[in-house]
């Protein structure tokens, strides 16, 4: 049987083994994997505002803007169907040799990747082998992030002291909000620095480019962060059952996931598509939607995204010490129920052409994301014992990620073109959300049968 959860008191399967609250170890280890994730999302958050800005003309010429746009949110879509690859092999990684070494592969790669982007020749310079070198470092990135947001929880929340496991956890989350501030500021600040033709020419590289500080922090993590005690424990135990079942394999955490616990895989990936696609919607979807069908400034539609992920900051972990409380499912179900409410009225107000009241509609979204984010890695967490946590962990938030992130920016272009009307949208993220409250439901009355 799967861990349950209940939707009154915090998830707590496996028990959370107690430490030292003085432990100087435990605030080092939650700042690194903070930062880890903060890194890793601001260099995957830079190519989705490069591809509703500039990447469709430079690397993908066509007839159309619309045309343009779909091949780059496609090039988008493309990291995403890349992220389950690196959390499969992270995960099972991860669950045999350790947290820390999969985190700091996972941020070498990033860097790598995203360095090389911002280096990448376009369309007009080396002809086909733009799009694609393009779409090979995307799924790099994209392997890179599947394989980084299973670490970086881990160290988190496995170092958690008791009855604080939603709040250590939130502290990864944040990575996203910081990711995608740093990442609007800068590109405001290079599209302020240059003209608009030097912006298109070389000032968009210059977000990339950052991406090198990510190898630097991975040699930090590599050189001064130590294994989680969890997984240390987990590691003996599972060293003694492949001596006594004398290799036969049957211990891999993949094949016990596969075999026994996909139904939860799924459960939490259908109760977190409604979210990130709905993120990814506000802070990329709707980037393009306001500055190419709505004719608003790109830099004023960007502060407005920045200023609305500030707000993160606090309602993040706000949720998540909430969660620790009175119950993760119950503040999430809060959070997609609000969604499907909000989706209607959100795009009302963004399609008023109003700066104020697309603030008004993204940030209210943001606050139900927020909601929903929070209490996330520690539900992930807990849906399974840590011999096999960051392979089911890992699996279901990215089968999330590909069938709600990275498909929802493309589907939106396509629903806009098709239909006419921004409310094909909202009937999207309605569809999702009401997905998530069925999931939901199903994980809470597992919990209740126990």
């Amino acid at each position: 049987m799967d861990p349950a959860p209940t939707s009154a008191a915090p998830l707590s399967a496996p028990t959370q083994k107690s430490q030292d609250p003085a432990d100087p170890h435990r605030r080092k280890v939650a700042t690194a994997a903070a930062l880890a994730s903060a890194v890793e999302w601001y260099d995957y958050f830079v190519f989705g505002i490069a591809a509703a800005l500039v990447l469709g003309d430079l690397y993908f010429p066509a007839g159309s803007s619309s045309a343009g746009v779909l091949a780059a949110f496609a090039t988008f879509a493309v990291g995403f169907l890349a992220r389950p690859i690196g959390g499969v092999i992270a995960g099972h990684l991860g669950d045999k040799r350790g947290r820390k070494p999969m985190l700091v592969l996972a941020l070498t790669l990033m860097g790598v990747s995203t360095t090389g982007i911002g280096l990448l020749p376009t369309y007009e310079t080396v002809g086909i082998a733009a799009p694609i070198l393009l779409v090979t470092l995307r799924v790099l990135q994209g392997i890179a992030v599947g394989a980084q947001w299973g670490g970086a929880m881990l160290m988190a929340t496995e170092y958690a002291p008791e009855g604080k496991r939603g709040l250590y956890g939130s502290l990864v989350q944040l990575g996203v909000p910081i990711g995608v501030v740093t990442a609007n500021t800068v590109f405001l600040v290079a599209g302020a620095a240059t003209s608009e033709s030097a912006f298109e020419a070389w000032g968009w590289r210059v977000p990339f480019m950052v991406g090198i500080l990510v190898l630097v922090l991975a040699w930090y993590i590599h050189t001064r962060v130590e294994e989680t005690p969890e997984f240390r424990e987990a590691e003996k135990a599972l060293a003694e059952k492949e001596k006594s079942e004398k290799g036969s394999g049957t211990s891999s955490p993949l094949r016990t996931i596969v075999r026994h616990h996909l139904g939860t895989v799924f459960l939490a990936g259908g109760s977190f598509a409604v979210n990130t696609a709905t993120f990814y919607i506000i802070i990329t979807g709707v980037l393009d939607y306001t500055t190419r069908e709505l004719d608003m400034k790109r830099s004023a539609v960007l502060t407005v995204s920045l200023c609305v992920s500030l707000t993160q900051l606090a309602l993040i972990p706000a949720s998540a010490a909430l969660s620790d409380r009175i119950g993760r499912l119950r503040i999430y179900a809060i959070g997609a129920a609000g969604l499907a409410v909000w989706a209607v009225p959100m795009f009302l107000l963004i399609d008023t052409g109003s700066l104020l009241w697309l603030a008004v509609g993204t940030f209210v979204t943001s606050c139900f994301l927020s909601i929903m984010y929070g209490p996330q890695a520690a539900l992930f967490a807990e849906l399974f014992t840590a011999e096999m946590r960051y392979t089911g962990a890992s699996l279901g938030y990215q089968i999330a990620a590909v069938f709600g992130g990275g498909l929802a920016p493309f589907v939106m272009v396509l629903l806009l073109e098709a239909t006419g009307t921004s409310m094909a949208v909202s009937a999207y993220i309605i569809g999702l959300a009401v997905i998530a409250l069925v999931s939901i439901k199903v994980l809470a009355g597992r919990a209740s049968s126990r």
